[in-house]
């Protein structure tokens, strides 16, 4: 049971700027363990950002409260996963050699390509929200970083770790599984089963189709993944369920 508690801390520790009191879930083997917690750590974040949703389009103008709602889920992470969205972006665009790549995926400054890919993402997922009405968005909101995180699970499950020196992320490979990847696909789809009822069928669809892709890119351009590829695949995951529950509202029309 301590163990079990260890990785979910874990989890919310590597996931969350949420401070975590005492060493409980600091540990490397804690760290490992916590891939499993990280569609229940979305559920959670979840829940927060649904809560200030139901918030913000009270109050506030839909694109106003979008770019507020935007915000906030940037927050969660501090930006972790936006930093990884980046520098995949510079390095995956830049067309050099494998070993280039990963040179410049681990260079802290961003590059131009960086800057676009991040300007771009934003203005998907606030124009995105922006088109949903209250009821509409704490769905979404609910949603979106469950996808995120799931995202992240499925592309470890997915693809062997790319850098021949460790780094963070190896972490997370060393108790790789098909089981956990199953598990990450079956939450996603239960509660987008959930939320979205008979409609469930659009975001699950575009959830798939966007992870899948992306993992492919990544296994022909770097043959496999990096920590930056992950928190790119939690951007990704996100954006598309808020593209999904947008287009919905659109094709009832």
């Amino acid at each position: 049971m301590t163990r079990v508690m260890a990785g979910f801390v874990a989890a919310i520790r590597f996931l969350t700027i949420f401070p975590c009191p005492g060493q409980l879930g600091s540990d490397g083997k804690d760290i490992a363990g916590s891939t499993p917690f990280f569609p229940v750590v979305g559920l959670f974040l979840g829940c927060i950002a649904a809560g200030l949703s139901w918030l913000f389009w009270t109050l506030f103008s839909s694109l106003v409260a979008a770019v507020l709602i935007t915000i906030v889920l940037m927050g969660f992470s501090g930006g972790l996963h936006l930093d990884g969205l980046a520098d995949t972006a510079d390095g995956f665009l830049s067309t050099r050699p494998r070993s280039q790549i990963l040179e410049i995926m681990r260079d802290s400054r961003i590059g131009a390509m960086g800057v676009i890919a991040l300007v771009m993402l934003l203005l998907l997922k606030v124009t995105a929200l922006s088109s949903l009405d209250r009821g509409q968005v704490v769905r979404a909101t609910l949603l979106v970083p469950i996808a995120g995180r799931c995202a992240i699970v499925l592309v470890i499950a997915l693809l062997p770790y790319a850098r021949k020196e460790g780094g963070l992320a190896t972490l997370f490979y060393s108790r790789r599984s098909w089981w956990i990847g199953a598990w990450a696909f079956l939450f996603f789809f239960l509660f987008a089963l959930l939320i979205a009822g008979r409609s469930c069928l659009l975001p699950i669809l575009f959830f798939i189709l966007t992870v899948t892709a992306f993992a492919l890119i990544c296994k022909k351009i770097i043959g496999g993944a990096t920590g930056d590829t992950l928190g790119a695949a939690c951007e990704l995951g996100e954006v598309c369920t808020a593209l999904a529950f947008s287009a919905l509202v659109w094709s009832s029309q």
